[in-house]
Formats: structure tokens, C-alpha cells, sequence
């Protein structure tokens, strides 16, 4: 019995300095993960014309073929600097986005298609929060 409260009244501080460091970790704040698929902008004035890069890249061990790209919207244009890529090689992917007309959240989607079996459609997203100006 004696070992018993020995042991509880030493492992009790233990306790209070873990929790302690617990609440340390948990208030940090969280990095947010990058999705190299998703670009926001942000608020942005209506009228603007918004521009992104994405970096399209070939992981896999095979050529990979574009055989076309595609938008959600025609106030959204897109070009591939190159159509045939080797296994590691990138390409720019270049979306541009008219907010003219537009007002709040909007979303516009950018179709990649490829001769991939695993990924024949590759979709990048942009967002804004677009602010109506008079």
C-alpha cells in the first residue's frame, strides 16, 4: 500500500508537466498542406483578371501525353507550355480567370486530359471571393 501512494504522488507532477506540454502542442496553430491542384486568390476587385501557374508534373515511369485542356467557363482560359512529357519532367499549366460580372465565392475548374490509364482527367481549381465594385 505504501508503494502504491509513493508511486501515485510521484507519477502526479509527471502528469501536470505532460498536460501542460499537451496544451502547448495543441494551441500551436496548424500549418496548412499546400494542394498543388487548388489555387484561391483571395478577395479580388470584380473586373480583375486573375493569373496562376500550376506545375503539371509526370510521376509517373511512362511519356505522358495532353491531349487536351479544357475549362468549366469561358471567362477561364488555360494553355500547357508542353503536350508530351517524359517521366520526371514538369510543365507549366497556365490558367487566367476574367472576374468581370462575377460577385462572391466563385470556383472555375481547368480539365487536363491525358493518355494516363491511371489519370486520363487531371482537374485544377481556382477560386475567389470576388467583390463587386461601382
Amino acid at each position: 500500500m505504501r508503494i502504491l501512494l509513493i508511486l501515485l504522488f510521484l507519477s502526479f507532477p509527471l502528469g501536470g508537466c505532460y498536460s501542460q506540454n499537451q496544451e502547448e502542442i495543441t494551441t500551436q496553430p496548424e500549418t496548412e498542406s499546400i494542394n498543388p491542384y487548388s489555387w484561391d486568390f483571395g478577395q479580388v476587385k470584380e473586373g480583375e483578371v486573375l493569373k496562376h501557374n500550376f506545375i503539371l508534373k509526370n510521376e509517373s515511369e511512362k511519356t505522358l501525353t495532353i491531349k487536351d485542356v479544357n475549362t468549366s467557363c469561358g471567362c477561364t482560359a488555360s494553355k500547357v507550355e508542353k503536350k508530351i512529357l517524359l517521366p520526371g519532367q514538369s510543365a507549366t499549366l497556365e490558367v487566367q480567370f476574367n472576374t468581370k460580372g462575377y460577385s462572391g465565392p466563385v470556383q472555375q475548374y481547368v480539365y487536363v486530359h491525358t493518355d494516363s490509364l491511371d489519370k486520363p482527367i487531371i482537374k485544377f481549381i481556382i477560386k475567389a471571393d470576388v467583390i463587386k465594385t461601382r
